[in-house]
C-alpha cells in the first residue's frame, strides 16, 4: 500500500494549492458578475461579501485529476481518477466529471441570476442523470443478516438519482455562516479518505482527499471573518462531489449498514434539512421558504458567536465521523449499535435546540389583504402568536 501514498499526497496538495490560488481570482469574477450577497434580515454578514467560491473549488479539482492523469502517463502512478484510463475501469470517470460540471455550472448560474427552484432542481438532475449512467449506481442493496442480495433492477436507476440530488442539497441548505459548509466538508471528505482506504476503494479515496485539499484551501478565505461564501455553485458542488465519494466506495453492490455510513459522515446537513423539512411542514408554509431555524440560528439564539457555532457544529460533526469509522472496524449487530446511538443522542441535541419548532407563520394582513408570514414571537402579532401557542402548547414562548 505503500506506493500509493505519493500520489496522494500530491493530488491533496495541488488541490490545497490550487484552491489558496483561485480563491482570490473566484472573488474577483463575483465582484465583476455581480454575485454579491447584500446584507439582510435573513442573513449574517453585515457588509457585501461575494460568492461564487465555488470556482475555486471546481478549479482545484480538475487540476488534482489533471495532475493524475498526467502522472499516471509519465510517471506510472495507478490510475486512480484516470480520464483516459485502461480498459475496465470500474466507472466511466469522464462522465462523471461532466455530471459534476453541470451541477456546478447550475450553482453558477444560480449565483449570477438566481434560478428558481425547478429550474436549480432540473440542473442538478440533468448532471445527476450524467453520472450515474456512467455506471455510478448501486444496483445489488445485500441483506446484513442473510447475505442475500436484492436486485434493484430497473428502479437502481431513478433511486441513485434520487440519492445523490437529495445529498446536493444537504449541503446547500446547511451553508449559512462563514465556513460552515466548506469546514463539514473538509471534515466528511479527510472522514470518506479513510474509509475509502480502509476499503480498498482508491479511486473514491483519491476523490475524497482531492475535495479535502479543495475546501481547506477554500476555507482559509471563507472562515470568519469570511472574504468570500461559496455560493450554490460551491455547496452543490461539495454535496454531489461527496454523494459521488459515497457510491463509489460501496461499488455497485451495497451492504445496507454500509449505506448507513456516508449518512452518518453527513449527519448534521441532514438532520438540519429533515429538521427544517418538518418544522415548515408544521407551520403551514412552502418546504422552500426560508427560515431562522437552521442549526446556526439555533445556536446562536442561544448566545454563541459566528465562530463559537461554527467549532460546535465542527465537532459535533467530527464525533459522527469518528462513529462511521467505527463502524466500519464492527460486525453487523455492533454496527446498527453504534449508528442508533449517534442517531438519537443527534436527535434529542436537535430536540434540545428545538429545531422543530415552527420559526414561521402565515398571517392575514387586513389593511393589505395579504398573506405575510411573520415569526410567532413578535409582539405586533401577539392575538396570531397566541392563537398559535393553543394549537402548539410545546412552542416555545416569546423570550425562551
Amino acid at each position: 500500500m505503500i506506493e500509493w501514498w505519493g500520489p496522494f499526497v500530491l493530488l491533496f496538495a495541488c488541490s490545497l494549492i490550487i484552491a489558496l490560488l483561485a480563491t482570490p481570482l473566484a472573488r474577483r469574477v463575483a465582484w465583476s458578475a455581480g454575485a454579491v450577497d447584500q446584507p439582510g434580515a435573513r442573513r449574517i454578514n453585515r457588509k457585501p461579501i461575494p460568492r461564487m467560491g465555488g470556482i475555486a473549488i471546481f478549479l482545484a479539482i480538475v487540476a488534482s485529476i489533471l495532475l493524475g492523469e498526467l502522472g499516471a502517463s509519465a510517471f506510472g502512478w495507478p490510475h486512480l481518477l484516470s480520464l483516459i484510463g485502461p480498459f475496465g475501469m470500474r466507472f466511466d470517470y469522464p462522465r462523471i466529471l461532466l455530471g459534476l460540471s453541470v451541477v456546478f455550472l447550475t450553482g453558477v448560474i444560480d449565483d449570477i441570476r438566481t434560478l428558481t427552484p425547478k429550474q436549480k432542481l432540473l440542473g442538478q438532475i440533468l448532471g445527476t442523470c450524467i453520472t450515474v449512467s456512467g455506471g455510478l449506481v448501486i444496483d445489488v442493496v445485500v441483506n446484513p443478516f442473510t447475505n442475500e442480495g436484492i436486485e434493484l433492477g430497473w428502479v437502481a436507476f431513478p433511486i441513485t438519482v434520487i440519492y445523490l440530488v437529495a445529498y446536493t442539497n444537504i449541503f446547500n441548505l446547511i451553508d449559512g455562516l462563514d465556513g460552515l459548509a466548506a469546514g463539514i466538508a473538509c471534515i466528511a471528505s479527510i472522514t470518506m479518505w479513510i474509509v475509502s482506504t480502509m476499503a480498498g476503494h482508491l479511486d473514491a479515496a483519491a476523490f475524497a482527499l482531492v475535495l479535502a485539499g479543495a475546501t481547506l484551501g477554500f476555507l482559509r478565505y471563507n472562515f470568519n471573518p469570511a472574504s468570500i461564501f461559496m455560493g450554490d455553485s460551491g455547496s452543490l458542488l461539495i454535496g454531489f462531489a461527496l454523494g459521488c465519494i459515497s457510491l463509489m466506495s460501496v461499488q455497485r453492490i451495497a451492504g445496507l449498514t454500509s449505506i448507513l455510513i456516508p449518512l452518518v459522515i453527513a449527519g448534521i446537513p441532514i438532520i438540519d434539512t429533515f429538521s427544517a423539512i418538518v418544522r415548515r411542514g408544521r407551520a403551514h408554509v412552502s418546504i422552500g421558504q426560508a427560515d431562522k431555524g437552521h442549526i446556526h440560528h439555533r445556536l446562536m439564539s442561544e448566545g454563541f458567536n459566528q465562530r463559537q457555532t461554527v467549532l460546535f457544529i465542527y465537532a459535533w460533526t467530527a464525533v459522527l465521523c469518528v462513529g462511521s469509522v467505527m463502524m466500519t472496524q464492527v460486525e453487523v449487530v455492533p454496527r446498527i449499535f453504534i449508528f442508533c446511538i449517534l442517531v438519537v443522542s443527534s436527535i434529542l441535541f436537535a430536540l434540545r435546540l428545538r429545531l422543530f419548532q415552527p420559526v414561521l407563520l402565515h398571517h392575514y394582513n387586513p389593511s393589505t389583504g395579504a398573506d405575510e408570514l411573520v415569526t410567532p414571537q413578535d409582539p405586533e402579532f401577539a392575538e396570531e402568536a397566541e392563537k398559535f401557542e393553543e394549537q402548539h402548547p410545546h412552542f416555545p414562548h416569546p423570550g425562551e
